[in-house]
């Protein structure tokens, strides 16, 4: 693919309304109904099922300096999550992928955030039989965000542990990635009740879960433990297993107790959006002597130093 498709696609000068509607809409391009339109035109049915039920499955990719970072595990995930949720979509991987790539392309972005996702749809007849339902694939890029902003990510971000559950694994495979976020919603109020930055959830075991949008790890004694269950193995996530493979790093996912994070050397956590972040402070304490410690940043360093490796990335290619 040298150049996107210009199949129905609507003139960029559309995408500057945006910037004038009042929801203030992202700048971004994204794909619906065959053609690539502004952010501020992507709209669904008030009666699809992903808005009605949380019914629908998404992945997340970033690219960064004009190149995907990973993007081949990003769609495996997403492929995966629609099988087990019996959708289909009329796009093959090799479609999807060229899709990705236009939605980027068209939006001008070089670094970014973009999403593929596939909802339950609606039924023509507003049938309760999610078989009816006309499945509907989407996707968007929209401009680079992270879950720690400049200063955090330099100085570690603040983290209460709230008593929410993490929705079970025996009722939702946390292998498919979903909107389901009520009980992360609320593990973030109480997070900022407590005067902190974010949260991490339980869970069902009592152990350290996860958090909204991100997974954590824990460092102690050269070695790091993230969380075995009840959380989506995110990409991110699994890049730190390899860099710390290729780092000799001890790594495991194993349960994490609250009382071991909070008395860890480090702790950092990991997302798509914004990488490998320092966390300092965990329910008003220090994590060891209060700065991001040195296993986080050589990590974080060789993280961002893979998205110019062509093993590790794909370039976008750009009119």
């Amino acid at each position: 693919m040298d150049q996107p498709s210009r199949t129905r696609t609507k003139p960029l000068p559309e995408v500057a309304k945006a910037h004038r509607d009042p929801h203030n809409y992202p700048h971004g391009v994204a794909f619906l109904d065959s053609q690539y339109v502004p952010m501020a035109e992507a709209k669904i049915s008030v009666l699809d099922w992903g808005f009605l039920h949380s019914d629908a499955t998404y992945d997340t990719v970033h690219v960064w300096n004009g190149r995907f970072f990973r993007l081949d595990l990003h769609l495996d995930r997403f492929f995966a999550g629609l099988g087990k949720l019996r959708m289909t979509i009329p796009h093959d991987r090799n479609a999807v992928t060229e899709i990705l790539h236009n939605c980027v392309a068209l939006s001008g972005h070089r670094a970014a955030y973009v999403e593929m996702l596939c909802t339950r749809g609606a039924s023509p007849t507003f049938s309760r039989d999610p078989r009816d339902a006309v499945n509907r694939f989407m996707a968007f890029a929209v401009p680079y965000g992270s879950v720690a902003n400049a200063e955090q990510m330099q100085r570690g971000l603040h983290v209460a542990i709230s008593d929410k559950v993490r929705i079970p694994p025996a009722s939702i495979d946390p292998a498919i990635k979903n909107y389901h976020w009520l009980d992360l919603v609320r593990g973030l109020f109480d997070a900022y009740d407590r005067n902190a930055e974010t949260a991490l959830i339980l869970d069902t075991e009592g152990n350290v879960a996860e958090g909204p949008g991100f997974n954590v790890f824990a460092v102690r004694n050269g070695a790091l433990t993230t969380p075995a269950m009840g959380v989506l193995p995110g990409i991110t996530r699994r890049t730190v297993f390899d860099l710390a493979l290729e780092l000799g790093v001890p790594a495991q996912a194993a349960p994490l107790p609250v009382e071991v994070l909070r008395t860890a050397d480090e702790v950092f956590i990991t997302s798509t959006a914004g990488g490998i972040m320092p966390v300092t402070v965990v329910d008003g304490d220090p994590i060891g002597d209060g700065a991001p410690g040195p296993l986080t940043r050589r990590l974080k360093d060789l993280y961002w130093e893979k998205h110019e490796d062509p093993a590790w990335s794909t370039p976008v290619h750009y009119p």
